[in-house]
């Protein structure tokens, strides 16, 4: 009688356990969600703007690499872009280390160096 008896508590608590259960997902659920539309869709669509930005780079825009490296276009291929940095100094940079274009507009404030 003793089993029974314990048998018999022990299915009613799973029954319960099983809603409490679904309601404790809730928060998981709902954490996604704050993840997603706060860390995870604004960095694809910066990822998506970078890619459309390096896609439509040509011969003579000024950029800036992510090693803070400032150049002219001089050379494209595939993967690497030419730079010239100065005068008659040109290097090899990989596409994805574009970091940004710069505009006209930024380019006339710069101060000029005196050399």
């Amino acid at each position: 009688m003793l089993i029974s008896t314990a048998y018999a508590m022990g299915a009613a608590g799973g029954q319960a356990g099983q809603a409490g259960g679904l309601a404790g997902f809730l928060p998981i659920i709902i954490l996604f969600a704050i993840f997603y539309f706060l860390l995870i869709r604004p960095q694809q669509k910066k990822a998506k703007e970078h890619k459309a930005m390096i896609d439509n780079l040509k011969k003579g825009n000024r950029v800036v690499t992510s090693g803070g490296i400032f150049g002219t276009i001089v050379s494209m291929d595939d993967t690497t872009l030419g730079l010239e940095i100065a005068e008659k100094v040109k290097i090899k940079v990989a596409r994805a280390n574009i970091a940004a274009l710069i505009s006209d507009n930024e380019a006339a404030t710069k101060p000029k160096e005196n050399n």
